[in-house]
């Protein structure tokens, strides 16, 4: 079984009241259909960082986050995650304050996990940082998981 790791904002589009706007609003529904439909096909896993994140903001709307975090696995931030991510930071190819989206990549990949399924477009689902990640991913030794949002993993 292929391995999945959720980003807090596919979290948060699964249990966000529906979007006027229409972009929002396909890609909450998009997440809604991969959770149902696809999720039985993976593991899916967070990280504490997730957990964190999830936590933040209205307390509602935190509560809903939580009860989806807390039906899946949680991955260790172990010494290779937080190392991985100081040299994600290191190679300035995402920015110090967003460091938490630096720890996704990082946990994910040190997990060996296959998939990091995000909407977040201007951190993780952006090719030109994908590449330069993957790379800083290799020269540590570990395998960068593939980036994609719910729309590339809805399978066939």
């Amino acid at each position: 079984m292929e391995s999945v790791y959720l980003e807090t904002s596919f979290i948060s589009y699964l249990v966000a009241r529906p979007s006027r706007d229409l972009l929002v609003a396909a890609h909450q529904q998009t997440t809604q259909e991969w959770w149902h439909r696809r999720r039985p096909g993976f593991a899916c896993y967070v990280s504490q960082v997730v957990i964190d994140e999830a936590s933040m903001g209205n307390p509602d709307e935190s509560r809903k986050r939580m009860a989806v975090v807390d039906q899946l696995r949680v991955l260790e931030l172990t010494d290779g995650a937080e190392k991985l991510t100081r040299a994600i930071l290191g190679a300035a190819i995402i920015p110090p304050k967003a460091i938490r989206d630096a720890a996704h990549i990082a946990v994910a990949a040190v997990h060996h996990i296959d998939y990091l399924l995000t909407w977040n477009y201007k951190h993780l689902v952006n090719a030109q940082i994908m590449r330069r990640i993957g790379s800083v991913c290799n020269r540590e030794g570990y395998n960068m998981p593939l980036i994609c949002t719910a729309e590339e993993l809805m399978g066939v």
